[in-house]
């Protein structure tokens, strides 16, 4: 019996072809319009929600100590110390984060990653009180030392879901890049990453909301924030203050959420849903 010859190596062209119908299937599957519609009823929930507040404030009858702490100037000075905790805390979480999680999937990196990803994960378990103390004690009150609390304890959620989601990226179609003649940087930037996104947006959500709501421990160290307004209701027992505080906290994580739900939108590559 002859054997039949196989003819020419057919292999790589066949890989190419079921890449290209996995990204079809892929984008078709996937395929939706942009929920703009979702996208609106939070911002209008925590609008009214702060407008409720805002008229309570203006008619309520406090007595001094409660006009003092609800002061308009300093429930806004407040409200901006808050917000700059968050955005300094994010911004350095997503410039280490992101790059650090690229580097642990690359092939030269890849065995440090549950090394790294365990140091990180032993950095979220710390109780945030507890680790903001110890730091205090370290390196002294104050704004800086809240930011290495905050990101210490942020870092997790964007860093393990930057691997897991490179990591999900359909290996053919990174094959299907370099079959193309993409440099290992091209296909990271173009098939990789792009594909990597919505995984990597719901980890930064997330770290978003973790940010805010730690925030208001950073009152305990001289760093500011609405969560002065939480302790002071506490250790005073005036309720309209600490409901206040708690109220505009939540109001605000909702309204980062909902910011980090529109950057997702506008991030995600058109074809995925």
């Amino acid at each position: 019996m002859t054997a039949l010859d196989p003819g020419p190596d057919l292999k790589p062209r066949e890989n190419l072809a079921d890449a290209k119908a996995t990204a079809a299937g892929l984008a078709a599957g996937r395929a939706r319009r942009p929920s703009w519609g979702l996208l609106i009823g939070q911002p209008l929930f925590v609008a009214v929600v702060v407008a409720a507040w805002a008229i309570w404030r203006s008619q309520a009858e406090l007595d001094s100590i409660e006009q003092r702490q609800l002061d308009w100037k300093l429930v806004g000075r407040l409200t901006v110390e808050h917000l700059e905790l968050t955005a300094v805390a994010t911004i350095i979480v997503l410039l280490v984060a992101v790059p650090l999680g690229i580097m642990l999937t690359r092939p030269r990196s890849r065995r440090a990653a549950p090394v790294v990803v365990a140091v990180a994960n032993a950095g979220q378990a710390a109780p945030v009180i507890g680790l903001i103390v110890l730091l205090a004690i370290w390196l002294g009150f104050g704004f800086w030392t809240a930011i290495l609390a905050l990101c210490l304890y942020a870092i997790l959620p964007v860093l393990r879901n930057t691997i897991v989601g490179l990591q999900g990226v359909d290996r053919t179609l990174v094959e299907a890049g370099r079959g193309m003649g993409m440099s290992s940087a091209a296909v990271l930037r173009r098939i990789e990453l792009p594909l990597a996104v919505p995984v990597i947006m719901a980890g930064i959500r997330t770290a978003l909301v973790l940010v805010v709501g730690t925030a208001t421990l950073a009152t305990f160290i001289d760093a500011g924030g609405l969560g002065s307004l939480i302790t002071t209701g506490i250790r005073l027992l005036r309720y309209p203050v600490l409901i206040s505080g708690a109220l505009l906290v939540a109001a605000l994580a909702l309204l980062i959420d909902w910011a980090g739900r529109v950057l997702e939108e506008i991030t995600r590559p058109r074809g995925l849903g």
